[in-house]
């Protein structure tokens, strides 16, 4: 059975265990127990994850949320764009080492009232990170899009994360996307 790894942020704890459930008979479906945060903490962490877990066969991937984050007072995003750019590409590089495909997430919204991100800079983001991603061949799973057609309903009341009906959609598409490479 092919093993698939899920790295990325509180938006991937979300909807790792329903994927594992969807790709159940499969597929092997691991990833951290821990939050990747930011882009930084993920490239320091993958080898590390890559030695506990097992060289994977797929790997779907995204970090985006914690970078973008702004801490009052803090005026900038916590991760400036190209710095953020640069963390990607070198995590492109540790995860190509393993062989596997690699899928990237792209950045889910938030409410436009949400305070600390807003929806323009996580665009801005995506696409300087989907740009990345073409460059390396790496396919693209367009979460964002999947939950801004239905924003209301797939955010819960810290309108940041996944409430059951958004996890579900992500999981949904996720598994959808993986398939492809089993």
């Amino acid at each position: 059975m092919k093993k698939v790894l899920l790295l990325g942020d509180s938006i991937r704890l979300g909807y790792q265990p329903l994927v594992k459930e969807r790709l159940r008979g499969e597929a092997e479906v691991i990833g951290p127990e821990e939050n990747c945060r930011f882009a930084k903490h993920t490239l320091w962490g993958v080898n590390l994850w890559l030695k506990e877990l097992g060289t994977p066969d797929v790997i779907h991937w995204n970090n985006g949320l914690w970078d973008l984050h702004h801490e009052a007072p803090m005026v900038e995003a916590l991760t400036a764009l190209d710095e953020y750019i640069e963390t990607l590409r070198r995590i492109i590089n540790e995860l190509h080492r393993t062989g596997a495909p690699i899928i990237f997430a792209t950045t889910t919204p938030v409410t436009p009232d949400y305070v600390g991100r807003s929806n323009a800079e996580i665009d801005l983001y995506n696409t300087a990170a989907v740009q990345l991603m073409n460059r390396h061949g790496i396919e693209v799973n367009d979460l964002n899009a999947l939950i801004k057609q239905n924003l209301s309903d797939y955010l819960c009341e810290d309108n940041l994360h996944m409430n059951e009906q958004g996890s579900a959609a992500c999981a949904g598409q996720v598994a959808s996307v993986i398939r492809q490479y089993l």
